[in-house]
């Protein structure tokens, strides 16, 4: 098992599947989601102003975009409750019987980890799945309306599968999340968040990884409906945790360091928006144009995933 690193956002598994995607069937009676609808329109995918240039989070590109639903929150731990009580499914995680939990975040009950190569906060916990977030003896700290972690890509897949919708494209994550603003860092606008008294999102607090001051009001993540929505609707679209999209990381640029780095991400997937333990100082990711990415089967305590729907 190779655990090196692939971002300084996530870690990498590289673990062999077991299976490919499961075949999942659409739910009999379509589950209770919530969404709002994305208006068509010149979607801006990337920005003139990049912070992090060396993920190709610019030039600011348009391009033409149909109508579609969103979930206006990421799936929740009762959302994903219903679809395996329904199907019987089992996360990868499950499958595997492990897990990577920031070492903060580890119950007390937890025995010696193994950490990640290069970000070694992260740690490899037997145990951890999207219901023991924690680890064995967390059972305490699972809440029905926060957001489902610990699943992979293919575990976002098969939600959809069941749900019959699937994963946004960049694009649509993009164009969603900056509602109707233009290019703009944040979905609420241009202000930055800081340590001290503008907390518009979840994030970390104070420096990272070993002091998290909370004053957001959170350690860990908060409920996917908290904090104001964006202007179409949508909470927490930066910050709270990574969203899975439906595409591959890919690099245009044809330098050489590109080229290398591209060999490297070979069959990775791209997230959006950062999570709660994102910061300036180390990861300024939790802007609509940062992009991250890590291997398909990667499940951590920061990630997640919402849902598009095609407008019929």
């Amino acid at each position: 098992m190779d655990m090196s690193k692939h971002s300084c956002c996530t870690p990498a598994t590289l673990r062999t599947s077991k299976a490919a995607d499961s075949t999942v069937p659409k739910a009999d009676t379509a589950p209770d989601i919530p969404v709002v609808t994305i208006p068509a329109g010149t979607a801006l995918k990337g920005t003139d102003h990049p912070a992090l240039p060396e993920d190709e989070e610019g030039p600011a590109r348009k391009r033409p975009i149909k109508a579609f639903h969103m979930m206006q929150t990421t799936v929740t731990n009762a959302m994903f409750a219903a679809f395996v009580d329904d199907t019987g499914y089992r996360t990868e995680a499950e499958e595997y019987g492990w897990s990577f939990v920031f070492y903060r975040n580890i119950s007390p009950d937890v025995p010696a980890t193994q950490g990640a190569v290069g970000t070694t906060w992260w740690r490899k916990v037997d145990g951890a799945d999207w219901r023991v977030i924690n680890g064995p003896g967390s059972q305490g700290d699972w809440d029905a309306d926060h957001p489902v972690t610990h699943v992979s890509w293919r575990d976002g897949r098969a939600f959809a599968a069941w749900a019959g919708g699937r994963l946004p494209t960049e694009a649509e994550w993009e164009h969603a999340a900056r509602g109707g603003l233009g290019d703009v860092p944040f979905p609420w606008g241009t202000k930055e968040p800081d340590d001290t008294g503008h907390f518009p999102c979840n994030i970390w607090q104070g420096v990272f990884p070993d002091h998290n001051t909370a004053q957001d009001g959170y350690l860990t993540t908060a409920p996917a409906r908290s904090f104001a929505p964006n202007g179409y609707g949508l909470f927490n679209m930066c910050g709270n945790v990574w969203e899975w999209t439906s595409e591959p990381m890919k690099l245009r640029s044809l330098s050489k360091a590109a080229r290398e780095r591209m060999r490297s991400l070979k069959g990775a997937k791209l997230l959006k928006g950062g999570s709660f333990l994102c910061h300036k100082s180390y990861c300024f990711r939790y802007r609509i144009p940062a992009r991250t990415f890590t291997t398909p089967d990667t499940t951590t305590n920061h990630q997640g995933f919402r849902l598009v729907f095609d407008t019929v």
